[in-house]
């Protein structure tokens, strides 16, 4: 199946959520998008939990001249998180990364400013996490988001996702303790696939949508 758009993902995303939070396994929840292609799905799922809605901005770390293709990624200031696979196959060493992890550092720390306009980050401390995506490939940026939340030890961490790869599912399972991931299709190849409308979205539809919450 493919979902008509990202809103619509969210509204299906939110079900089973709903349930975990009718069972009372989502206390408190803050849910954490990972912009810009998780930003229309968390809201549908901020909206369906009643909770507050903020970003977490991760960057995936891309082959030199093949930037769509990730091989790690990185989350606030903690070390960048690598496919050790890939990097093996690929021939490829982290210091010959470095200029590149400097670049989407760079970036991550523009999009921080802008999205969040001076606000400072909401407090996950104590309290159940729910980071959201659009989908998983690899994994890689999840697994970088997951981690640097993980740090700032929160109650429970939940990662909600409407479409994903099963082997990149399994291997984020040791990452959250709960993994929402309704839909796993054997052959994945890339999240784009399956969404019938798929645009990039814009930092300005970012912020627009973050004007109406401030998580706390």
């Amino acid at each position: 199946m493919r979902f008509p758009d990202r809103t619509q993902a969210g509204r299906e995303l939110a079900g089973p959520l709903e349930e975990m939070r009718r069972r009372q396994e989502l206390p408190d929840p803050l849910v954490l998008a990972l912009p810009r292609g998780g930003l229309p799905v968390a809201v549908e799922v901020a909206r369906a939990l009643h909770a507050p809605l903020d970003v977490l901005v991760a960057r995936k770390i891309g082959l030199p001249g093949r930037p769509e293709y990730g091989v790690g990624a990185i989350a606030g200031e903690d070390p960048p998180v690598f496919d050790p696979t890939a990097l093996e196959m690929l021939g490829l060493t982290e210091d010959r990364l470095a200029p590149t992890v400097a670049h989407e550092r760079t970036e991550l720390h523009r999009r921080e400013d802008l999205y969040r306009g001076g606000r400072p980050a909401p407090r996950t401390a104590g309290r159940t996490v729910v980071v959201v995506d659009d989908g998983l490939a690899t994994g890689v940026t999840a697994r970088a988001a997951l981690r640097h939340i993980r740090r700032q030890e929160p109650a429970q961490l939940v990662l909600a996702v409407p479409v994903g790869a099963p082997q990149a599912v399994s291997a984020l399972a040791s990452e959250a303790d709960t993994v929402v991931c309704p839909h796993q299709p054997a052959v994945f190849e890339a999240v784009g696939l399956w969404y019938e409308n798929f645009p990039q979205i814009t930092d300005e539809e970012v912020v627009a949508a973050l004007r109406t919450t401030a998580a706390g």
